[in-house]
């Protein structure tokens, strides 16, 4: 039997199953079998229970939002012109969707990779910067960032194994990479604001690493066309494909379009904070097809295209208007 009723298209929510990070240990297989299925068919997948430290998560972003709700003057002493945002300080109204005609409505700070004196990936990673205004930021926002770090490794060990690549194929290939801790801060929206939180755009890296935000507003385009709201429950968080595995995996695995929309009137008045971890490869790592994803079906879209990963970065950075 049709029914006539009125269907509600579902949320990707209610979509994307969850995958426990406790079967990580259980059931690899299975933990990997599901984590890949949802990305082969989202690009996203949401990872419950994942076992980060929630009072070293609730430490960071208390700090981000101390830095955020300092003077502007202050908070621009942070910033450093010329350098793609990749340390310190992005004020509002700089970055952009690629093609995009309006700025997105946001601010972020960017924490990366230290690294010792004189290794030579200092040339593609500058030092961090600090904010002498708030104490304990830099051991709770690099706290952060070692945590996600260490957890994307584990999800790229399930992916690998997805795709059949052996367990360890990405251990050496982002083991040092120019990987971002990005504190995110949307300040309230005017009703006449000439744009929205984020506008549709891919990520760039390997994979993402998202956090659930205290605001709604995450919107992912489904293969159909249809954008689908997301929020991960409580003690989850969403990881997306970014361009660079696209790109690795000849589109197996997809890099999916997001957003941050506006949000509803009555949340107007309310800002909102998020926490994307952008895990990245070695700079020197050189994105060639994986051959076994090359098919008659799948031919190779990027034949004769190899590009070392710092180079794909500083063309994306330029497109976003970073640099």
């Amino acid at each position: 039997m049709t029914s006539t009723a009125a269907t509600v298209p579902p949320t990707a929510a209610e979509g994307i199953t969850p995958v426990s990070m406790s079967r990580y240990d259980t059931d690899f297989q299975g933990f990997s079998d599901a984590l890949g299925a949802s990305f082969k068919r989202y690009g996203f997948a949401v990872v419950s229970d994942h076992g980060l430290d929630e009072a070293v998560i609730q430490a960071a972003i208390d700090d981000a939002k101390a830095f955020f709700a300092l003077p502007e003057a202050v908070k621009r002493a942070y910033h450093q012109p010329g350098t793609g945002g990749a340390r310190g300080l992005t004020p509002f109204g700089v970055e952009a969707a690629r093609d995009a005609a309006a700025v997105d409505l946001k601010e972020f700070w960017h924490t990366g990779r230290e690294l010792p004196v004189g290794h030579p990936y200092r040339q593609y990673m500058r030092d961090n910067v600090w904010p002498t205004e708030i104490p304990g930021f830099r051991t709770h926002l690099y706290g952060m960032f070692e945590a996600l770090d260490a957890l994307g490794r584990k999800i790229l060990r399930a992916i690998a194994r997805s795709m059949e690549l052996g367990d360890a194929f990405f251990e050496d290939k982002v083991e040092l990479g120019n990987s971002i801790l990005r504190m995110l801060h949307y300040p309230p929206v005017p009703a006449d604001a000439p744009g929205v939180r984020a506008g549709a755009h891919e990520d760039i890296n390997v994979i993402t690493l998202l956090l659930g935000a205290e605001e709604a507003g995450l919107q992912l385009k489904d293969a159909d066309g249809q954008w689908l709201d997301i929020a991960p429950p409580p003690g989850a968080l969403v990881v997306n494909i970014g361009d660079m595995l696209q790109r690795l995996t000849n589109h197996v695995l997809p890099s999916t379009t997001h957003r941050v929309v506006n949000p509803a009137p009555e949340r107007r008045g309310f800002a909102r904070y998020s926490t994307p971890f952008f895990l990245h490869f070695n700079p020197d790592y050189v994105i060639e097809t994986l051959p076994s994803t090359i098919t008659a079906d799948n031919p190779d879209r990027y034949a004769g295209k190899a590009i070392m990963a710092e180079d794909f970065l500083t063309e994306r950075l330029k497109e976003i208007r970073l640099l």
